[in-house]
């Protein structure tokens, strides 16, 4: 019951491994955060550390992509009615 189990000599040595986004996950991302095509553009530049210049190209690459995939005509879905009911609570 008393002994302690020691923590193992290589644990004291753990490192955090750092992978900054891919390009693709950056464009995602900052499509995610704006509609504008510049502020994607400087938002994806700064997560990857990469020139605004090579960026760029991809970005529009990728917005007529999407826009292209999506159909022009979105169906939307009907909203769900639910009924609550109270019910008083039962005499005992």
């Amino acid at each position: 019951m008393g002994d302690k189990k020691s923590i193992p000599a290589a644990w004291g040595q753990r490192r955090t491994r750092y992978d900054p986004p891919g390009l693709d996950e950056a464009i995602a991302a900052a499509q995610g955060l704006t509609d504008r095509v510049e502020s994607q553009v400087a938002i994806a530049a700064q997560l990857i550390g990469l020139p605004e210049e090579e960026v760029r190209g991809r970005v529009l690459m990728v917005r007529a992509q999407t826009r292209q995939s999506r159909p022009g005509l979105v169906r939307e879905r009907q909203p769900e009615i639910v009924v609550v009911k109270r019910r008083s609570p039962r005499a005992t």
